[in-house]
């Protein structure tokens, strides 16, 4: 799976690709990169058919790990357009990039 830095799935999400957050909701509420949408890895394969398949997905985490994971269960599904966050949300806000949530 391809991954981007975090400006480039910035840069994505702002041409209209959807950003993922598969982090549980507990974390996803500490701190999370800005216009991010909860699909809780927990939660996963039951709902991964609620992700549009015709529309970029830009896959996040906290470092990168559980949302290669889920990116890749998206691939061999049939989704085409998905790229994992490289670092995740922690890169994310080291880079500087909007986060919303409790303690971002």
């Amino acid at each position: 799976m391809r991954e981007v830095t975090p400006e480039e799935g910035q840069k994505m999400v702002r041409e209209g690709a959807l950003l993922v957050d598969v982090r549980e909701g507990h974390e996803f509420e500490e701190v999370h990169a800005e216009g991010a949408q909860l699909l809780a890895l927990s939660e996963f394969e039951a709902r991964y058919g609620e992700l549009p398949q015709g529309r970029p997905l830009v896959m996040i985490c906290r470092s990168g790990a559980r949302s290669a994971r889920a990116g890749q269960y998206l691939l061999d599904r049939g989704y085409t357009d998905v790229v994992n966050l490289a670092g995740g949300t922690l890169a994310w806000a080291e880079s500087g990039l909007p986060t919303e949530g409790g303690k971002g």
